[in-house]
C-alpha cells in the first residue's frame, strides 16, 4: 500500500482533546512493547497449532509431536517460546513432561483473532 493510497485530511488541523485523551490513556513504553513481542509468538502457525492442539487435551512433546507430524525436537523448541511468553505451562508427570495452556486467556486471545479475520 503506498501513501498515496491512504485517505488524509485535507487540511492540518489537531483536535487537542482527542489527542490528549489518547496520550493519557496510552500505555508506558515497556507495556507496549511487552505487548508487541507476545503478538510477535502469535505470528507463527506452528505455535497457533501447538496452541489449538492444547485446547482439545494437555499433551507431552511426543504427543504435540505426533498431531501435528513434526519432530519432537522442533515441537520442543516452539514450546520453549510459548513457556517463555506464559503462554503454556508444563509438569512432569514420570518421564514425561506434560504442556497445558497457562490460562483462559490464551484461548480468548484466539478466539478473538478468528472472529476478527472472520467478519
Amino acid at each position: 500500500m503506498a501513501v498515496t493510497d491512504v485517505e488524509c485530511c485535507e487540511e492540518h488541523h489537531v483536535h487537542i482533546h482527542v489527542t490528549n485523551k489518547a496520550k493519557r490513556k496510552m500505555p508506558d513504553e515497556d507495556e507496549l512493547y511487552d505487548l508487541a513481542e507476545l503478538f510477535k509468538v502469535f505470528g507463527d502457525s506452528t505455535r497457533i497449532k501447538i496452541l489449538f492442539a492444547l485446547f482439545e487435551e494437555e499433551m507431552c512433546v511426543c504427543d504435540i509431536a505426533d498431531t501435528l507430524n513434526m519432530t519432537q525436537s522442533a515441537i520442543s523448541h516452539q514450546l520453549r517460546i510459548l513457556k517463555q511468553s506464559k503462554l503454556v505451562g508444563n509438569r512432569r508427570e514420570g518421564k514425561s513432561v506434560i504442556y497445558f495452556l497457562a490460562d483462559d486467556h490464551v484461548r480468548t486471545i484466539i478466539d478473538q483473532g478468528l472472529n476478527h479475520i472472520e467478519e
